[in-house]
């Protein structure tokens, strides 16, 4: 296959990186999670920090091999699906809640609709490179998909109570779930990944076109994303202005998409501005927290 000509990875190189996955998931699940139990703060930091780190050494095992511009545009990649994936974490919250999902069993959960997406999201990113490596106009949908996407996440009401939850309501109609509700926890994930996945993978694609660097930033974000959970699951609501700053990186990268014949943003300008929106969010997510908790003074009666 011609995708395969123009990537910096080889099929041997994909086969080596599942093979990577695999061992660590079997890890994950056969030794360090091998019983069930809640997964605390402190756990979900450790596992978090690894995971990045992980994704640090292997965008420096990239620069080594490929040069500068391979590295930045995993690490563009890796940024932007992380920084998506945290939207899927409200999601997530609701999904739980709803179900009465037990604290014990909700990393088993996660795990198992991980990696089912890990499939889907191969899958996507395959035939989305076939697509554009046939299409190129193909590039131009995405881009303007991406700006509507992010157009839309600034004017869309805020998520809703976990009774409201479409997904949920529908699933609960089989019989099949309603015997088994973990399976549903589980199908219900899934299918809100695939949704996510239609905006998360055409952002990718506005970084770089190459598939192994699509895939492995993808799939490095989903891999850290349990860890994620249980450590931002209990203040992800406090992330106000979260939406606005990824509204505001789909925004970009959709328009970068769009005027690619126009003007060429380099890696490293992209990479630069995506760090500096979400920031941005953050600190001002920070400020309207800090602003709400702060004691209130009580007017001071006149004197008469």
């Amino acid at each position: 296959m011609r995708m395969f000509a123009d990537s910096i990875g080889s099929p041997v190189l994909f086969a080596a990186f599942v093979g990577f996955v695999l061992v660590m998931l079997a890890l994950d699940l056969g030794v360090f999670h091998r019983k069930a139990h809640v997964v605390g703060l402190r756990e979900a930091a450790i596992w978090s920090g690894v995971w990045v780190a992980l994704a640090a050494v292997f965008a420096g095992i990239l620069w080594a091999t490929s040069g500068e511009d391979a590295a930045l545009q995993f690490t563009t990649g890796y940024l932007i699906e992380k920084a998506l994936a945290v939207d899927n974490i409200f999601v997530f919250v609701v999904i739980f809640a709803a179900l009465g999902v037990a604290e014990d069993r909700q990393h088993r959960v996660l795990l198992w609709g991980i990696l089912g997406a890990l499939v889907m999201r191969a899958g996507f990113i395959f035939a989305g490179g076939a697509f554009l490596e046939r299409f190129d106009w193909a590039i131009y949908v995405f881009g303007g998909l991406l700006v509507l996407t992010g157009i839309k996440l600034v004017l869309e009401r805020e998520g809703g109570s976990p009774a409201d939850n479409r997904i949920v309501k529908l699933l609960r109609r089989v019989r099949l779930f309603q015997a088994y509700p973990m399976l549903l926890a589980i199908v219900a994930i899934e299918i809100t990944d695939v949704i996510f996945a239609i905006d998360s993978i055409p952002a990718i694609f506005g970084v770089t076109r190459d598939p192994f660097l699509v895939f492995t930033s993808n799939i490095f974000a989903i891999l850290g994303l349990r860890a994620m959970y249980f450590l931002l699951a209990g203040v992800v609501q406090k992330f106000r202005y979260l939406k606005v700053g990824l509204a505001g990186v789909l925004v970009f990268v959709g328009a970068k998409m769009l005027l690619a014949d126009v003007i060429e943003v380099p890696i490293w300008v992209s990479l630069a501005t995506i760090a500096v929106i979400l920031t941005a969010a953050a600190v001002a997510s920070a400020f309207y927290n800090s602003a709400m908790n702060a004691p209130r003074r009580l007017p001071e009666t006149r004197r008469r």
